[in-house]
């Protein structure tokens, strides 16, 4: 809600100026996405690794899936491309060929991850391949952000949210499972 509403998300050092329509988001639900969480980068907002998708990579990853309209999607990917909301991007190569990038930046490719009841699954990620990439251990209160996100959306208890953000490239052999229960309970 922070980026539709506008706000601070707590640990992140960035206020977000928020959508143009700043509804909620219609419907939310857990979802597997096929393809891999990885930890690169530096974030800005958090500070240590930015978590990226990688949907050509093995496996799946757990998202939570929003029902959000076009013009909300797009100024929520502006935010995230360092751009101030209120243009509507061409949503339609993603769409029709499953990807399109819109520059080089880390947050500029959108990806097309399938359909729910007909309605698109789209997300946003790196250009890049997670091997392509340089892992980065992520801070404390970014695994705490996708631990909670973890728990909200797919019922996980802080143990199983741990285990999996612990196994991910970037925090793996950086961080373990028992580090990251620590780390969650100093949020």
């Amino acid at each position: 809600m922070y980026y539709i509403a506008g706000g601070r998300p707590p640990g992140g050092a960035r206020v977000y100026p928020g959508c143009r329509d700043q509804h909620p988001p219609r419907a939310t639900l857990p979802v597997l996405l096929p393809g891999q969480l990885y930890f690169a980068l530096e974030s800005a907002v958090w500070g240590g690794g930015m978590g990226f998708y990688d949907q050509t990579d093995g496996g799946e990853m757990p998202a939570r899936a929003y029902l959000i309209t076009p013009d909300q999607f797009s100024d929520i990917a502006a935010q995230e491309m360092h751009e101030l909301p209120g243009r509507d991007l061409d949503l339609a190569p993603a769409l029709t060929q499953g990807s399109a990038r819109l520059g080089p930046g880390r947050y500029e490719t959108l990806v097309c991850a399938g359909q729910i009841d007909g309605y698109p699954v789209l997300t946003f990620t790196a250009p890049w391949r997670r091997m392509d990439a340089t892992m980065t251990r992520p801070s404390a209160a970014y695994l705490r952000n996708f631990a909670s996100g973890l728990r909200e959306a797919h019922g996980w208890s802080t143990e199983e949210a741990a285990g999996y953000l612990s196994a991910r490239p970037g925090a793996a052999g950086s961080w373990t499972a028992e580090a990251i229960v620590d780390a969650l309970g100093a949020g």
